[in-house]
């Protein structure tokens, strides 16, 4: 009788090649990039080398494209900076010329790589992807293994469709329960990056199990996936199930026919066996879990919006509390003040964690609500999402809430593309890292849910969202 085994483990195990010592060689299904993979390039050229199979790997621009509307519509030639302009053109030039699939400034398909892929079906149950992009970890959400890798590992798979890995250990991550009013996504991956710590998955693949995420959509799971790397783990991944198969239905590069029904009735293997042995369990339960915010410099620093701001001389050992220190002066917060007190300067809902259309319809609910005090950003997640909110009037939802209403792209979230806080300024925002300086020198970054970077926006401060959708504020 065959042993039992982890989803991890299948799609693992099923991707093998060979093994020595203790790496593995993996065949990859799907590789992705962006503008930051042109040292790739730069060695297939210097090389000579070519690409192996170009029609598995994709291309966006994502990274480096201007979000401000009135730049993009004017084309690739209008972009200002001279780098960030080099940047675009060069990953067009790079792709065209390498014939893969590629999704640039001005493709209706264009998105962030680890939204617009979802929606074309590049990722699906079963494969093994990677992308030049720690957040790759997204795509996870649909029952897959998908990390991201470095310049080298890129290029190994650009020239052999193949990487060479060390296994990881498993880790399972139940959630059980029903979330409670105002309680989204990425309060329950705060919640449970604030449990283990940042660096708590480290050297372990993260499935995350329980009703909590079999009730999600698959835009809430990705949001949680795509968080797995700030909890230190290689990847992410949530069983598929009928939700994941009828999102996959239909789409670009999805199986089609008689391939799509051999596909299903493999991707229902998929699930951990019923007694599979994790390396690690840890379980949260979802009626615990509150609005969520940071008030540090990592995402373990997540509390309740309740909550206040910890004191050093509470840490539990010196380096904790010097730590602390560090982030109270760079965070330029004291101790004990409420959470919910803390005022903010400018507002950014988008990334690859938030700013698919489900999180743009959580945010214009609450921007009903108010007008935006702050500056308010609300950049979409790929251009089919953009039209999708338009054809819904979310677009002047938030426009009549004063929200601007943006091009997709990273933007803020990265700050590589001329979006950025200035020194001293301080975010709510729906991305994913809130270290030193991530959305721009100097800049302090608090992370949220999208209904509550709305909330933020419109009371100018941190804010229970809850109490903004009861009327109590």
């Amino acid at each position: 009788m065959a042993s039992s085994k982890t989803m991890f483990e299948k799609i693992w195990d099923q991707h093998v090649i060979t093994q020595e010592e203790d790496e593995t060689l993996l065949y990859v299904d799907r590789c992705l990039i962006h503008e930051g993979s042109r040292h790739t390039f730069d060695r297939l050229e210097r090389e000579g080398r070519t690409i192996a199979e170009p029609d598995k790997v994709f291309s966006f621009s994502d990274h480096y494209v201007p979000t401000d509307p009135k730049i993009r519509d004017a084309g690739v030639d209008a972009i200002p900076d001279e780098k960030i302009r080099g940047m675009v053109k060069l990953l067009a030039k790079n792709s065209t010329d390498s014939n893969i699939h590629f999704y640039g400034i001005d493709d209706p398909k264009q998105g962030i790589l680890h939204v617009a892929g979802p929606e074309l079906g590049v990722s699906i149950p079963g494969i093994l992807l990677v992308g030049a992009d720690s957040h790759t970890s997204t795509h996870g959400a649909l029952g897959n293994i998908s990390f991201g890798a470095g310049a080298s590992e890129i290029f190994h798979i650009m020239v052999t469709q193949t990487i060479w890995q060390r296994k990881p250990k498993t880790m399972r991550i139940t959630v059980d329960g029903e979330l409670g009013f105002g309680v989204h996504a990425k309060d329950v991956i705060l919640a449970i990056i604030a449990k283990i710590g940042h660096g708590g998955g480290a050297g372990h693949a993260l499935e995350y199990a329980g009703s909590a995420f079999r009730n999600m959509t698959m835009e809430q799971r990705m949001t949680v996936s795509n968080m797995s790397i700030e909890a230190g783990g290689r990847a992410g991944l949530i069983a598929p199930d009928e939700t994941t198969f009828e999102y996959v239905e239909g789409r670009e590069f999805a199986p089609k026919g008689k391939q799509w029904d051999a596909a299903v009735a493999n991707w229902k293997t998929l699930p951990s066996d019923d007694d599979a042995v994790f390396d690690t369990e840890v379980s949260l339960d979802a009626a615990d879990i509150a609005p969520t915010v940071t008030w540090g410099t990592n995402p373990e620093t997540a509390v309740p919006i309740t909550a206040h701001v910890p004191s050093p001389n509470d840490a539990p050992s010196a380096d904790k509390k010097a730590e602390i220190e560090d982030m109270l002066e760079y965070m330029e917060l004291k101790p004990g003040m409420a959470v919910a007190d803390i005022p903010i300067d400018k507002v950014f809902i988008g990334s690859c964690t938030n700013s698919r259309i489900e999180d743009l319809r959580a945010a214009a609910e609450v921007a009903k609500h108010g007008k935006a005090k702050i500056p308010a950003w609300i950049v979409p997640g790929s251009v089919s999402i953009k039209n999708q909110a338009e054809a819904e009037g979310l677009d002047k939802i938030f426009e009549q809430s004063g929200f601007e209403w943006r091009a997709p792209g990273c933007s803020l979230c990265t700050a590589l593309n001329g979006d950025k806080l200035q020194p001293g300024e301080r975010s709510a925002s729906t991305s994913n890292r809130n270290f030193k300086g991530r959305q721009g020198r100097g800049g302090r970054t608090h992370l949220v849910s999208p209904a509550m970077a709305a909330a933020a926006a419109i009371k100018g401060t941190l804010t229970d969202v809850r109490t903004i959708l009861r009327g109590d504020a």
